[in-house]
């Protein structure tokens, strides 16, 4: 089976970890042991990342520069997924003990002008600065902010994703059993101008959203949204919380989830279910045991959906 597997931020920083090179490489070991169980059992892996913390870094950087001078956040997001893709491929060269090739795609994303997040951002990203501050640093570069908390941000739009350019070199890598790590961040925005040249765009695509659209464009039989939480759970983080094993898209359509908890990985699990596929969120630790539907929970376009997968799981599994 071909898997797409997003990894949440905490394979490469746990909660309350510094961002140190040394600290992500740690973690970043751990994930490729996960992944790794994934290859060996004889499925083809494609690996998605987010970026949030390591973009907020440069950001910080940037924040030395004059405003005229500092790098667009297109040019920031591909920096990281340079960065974070070397970490990631390194490590899982090694856990595979070269017996499987591994490269790192820096992935474009094509967004549409129109879509409606431009016109009222709501992502945050970079340093916190009190409103006088803010407001100062968004007239000298043109930034939008909003408040966050007691404090104040840079806010940029998050639109979907349209279109993959890179689409068919992507396949290529996977008709030659490539693991391909790519979409870091979401992928690097970009619009396609009137001459249809590709240009970059200050925004940030969701990861999640953008994982599932690259599974539906790739034909992907799962999609993985590999976090720290084990399952999707009813009354989370109350004495009567219980997980779920299995959710169809009508049910996650009634939980109405809030941004800030498992609302975005539903809606990609869900829009990639709706596509015939069918998604698991779970511990990263617990990676191949969500596609045999030992672990976490698996979102499907309806409960038979989920019974052909397995079968298909455990059809591989025996080659």
């Amino acid at each position: 089976m071909l898997v797409v597997a997003a990894l949440g931020g905490n394979a490469l920083l746990q909660r309350g970890q510094p961002l140190t090179a040394q600290v992500q490489r740690q973690n970043v070991k751990v994930a490729a042991r996960a992944l790794a169980d994934i290859v060996r059992a004889g499925h083809q892996l494609v690996i998605t990342h987010g970026n949030g913390p390591q973009v907020g870094l440069l950001a910080l950087q940037n924040d030395a520069y004059k405003p005229e001078e500092s790098y667009p956040l297109d040019v920031l997001g591909a920096q990281t997924a340079g960065m974070i893709g070397y970490l990631i491929e390194q490590e899982l060269e090694n856990e595979l003990q070269h017996r499987q090739p591994v490269v790192t795609l820096l992935t474009q994303v094509i967004v549409d002008l129109n879509d409606p997040a431009f016109a009222k951002p709501t992502k945050y990203i970079g340093p916190v600065y009190s409103q006088a501050e803010a407001q100062s640093r968004a007239i000298q570069a043109g930034w939008q902010v909003a408040q966050d908390g007691d404090k104040w941000r840079r806010v940029v739009a998050s639109p979907k994703p349209v279109d993959i350019p890179d689409l068919q070199v992507l396949k290529l890598l996977i008709e030659k059993n490539v693991v391909v790590v790519c979409n870091g961040g979401g992928g690097i925005p970009v619009v396609r101008a009137a001459d249809n040249s590709l240009q970059g765009i200050e925004a940030v695509i969701d990861k999640d959203l953008s994982s599932a659209f690259l599974a539906n464009k790739l034909g992907a039989d799962v999609l993985l949204l590999l976090t720290d939480v084990d399952a999707v759970y009813q009354d989370f983080a109350t004495p009567e919380a219980k997980p779920f094993d299995t959710l169809t898209v009508a049910q996650c359509d009634e939980m109405n989830l809030p941004a800030g908890s498992m609302g975005p990985k539903i809606n990609a699990a869900c829009s990639f279910a709706q596509s015939g596929g069918f998604s698991a969120i779970g511990r990263l630790a617990d990676a191949l045991a969500l596609l045999s539907g030992q672990a976490g929970t698996h979102i499907v376009a309806d409960t038979a959906q989920l019974g052909s997968a397995w079968n298909t799981v455990a059809s591989v599994a025996r080659l």
